[in-house]
């Protein structure tokens, strides 16, 4: 029997890292334009994840970075952020989101599909109540889809087919390989973009935003690596993205004053019960 327990604990960090780094970039491109925060926010973090191939002596291994998998893995990690940024400019926040947190009902198909993992109507069942849950908290309205939520399904869908291409990296590849070559891929594509667009000089509290979103998303890159890599199954691990919204009402609160309304309570009870009950459903299967 297959023990998901570091998977979902890595997968669970991932959460929490992503979402505080979305908020301090939020908070920067208030000042910015997004796609230079973004390209900014990747040269630090690989700034970081380098200092850390020095600190650990990975750096001997960096030559995986060219292995085809890592480069297909970071093109569609590239690919996926710029085709979801060019639809979130065009569509409502709330639309994104929920587009976005379809991932663990697209990784779970891709897990039957693909990895052949033996999917029963209890985890589906526990995973479609996700998503209805985060419906709920976040309350798009059906007048908002348009043309452009199909680009920012096109941009979930790569980073859920990144997840899956991340299952089958090689062992001998090094997580902090993988999340550089990650980070200096997006940074590359986001600079680049940004300097056609037109770039803008940057104020000293957005160089803080920067600076502390970059090392978020570097710790981000190795937590998620690590959880796809720890040999757990990922139509388990994935429902746990769901709990990003949860902290990301805690934050809008806490920075932003935003508080939920009765719809949004009981989709956090759905969203909470329906981890519960997967967690509660590996424990009996072991």
């Amino acid at each position: 029997m297959v023990d998901n327990t570091r998977g979902i604990v890595a997968m669970l960090a991932s959460v929490v890292v992503f979402i505080f780094n979305d908020a301090l970039i939020k908070l920067a491109a208030e000042n910015m334009p997004s796609v230079q925060a973004i390209g900014m926010r990747g040269l630090f973090a690989t700034l970081w994840c380098a200092l850390a191939l020095l600190a650990t002596g990975t750096w001997r291994k960096i030559s995986y970075a060219m292995h085809p998998q890592v480069m297909l893995r970071s093109g569609l990690e590239a690919a996926a952020a710029i085709i979801y940024l060019i639809a979130l400019f065009q569509i409502p926040f709330a639309i994104a989101t929920a587009v976005n947190l379809s991932m663990p009902l697209i990784l779970t198909v891709l897990a039957v599909l693909v990895l052949k993992e033996d999917v029963r109507w209890r985890r589906w069942t526990a995973v479609g109540l996700g998503f209805a849950g985060v419906l709920l908290v976040i309350q798009p309205r059906p007048g908002d889809i348009n043309g452009w939520t199909w680009v920012a399904l096109t941009g979930t869908c790569l980073s859920a087919c990144r997840d899956v291409v991340a299952r089958h990296l090689p062992p001998a590849v090094p997580t902090l390989v993988v999340s550089f070559s990650t980070a200096i891929t997006v940074a590359i594509v986001g600079c680049i973009w940004a300097l056609i667009e037109g770039w803008q000089p940057i104020d000293a509290r957005a160089w803080g935003y920067l600076v502390s979103s970059s090392l978020l998303l570097a710790m981000g890159y190795q937590f998620l690596v690590i959880a796809l890599r720890s040999g757990g199954e990922i139509s388990v691990m994935a429902p746990f993205r769901y709990s990003s919204i949860l902290w990301a009402l805690a934050i809008g609160y806490a920075v932003w004053g935003e508080v939920p309304n009765t719809l949004a309570l009981a989709g956090i009870a759905v969203i909470v019960g329906s981890g519960l009950y997967i967690l509660h459903r590996e424990r009996v299967r072991r």
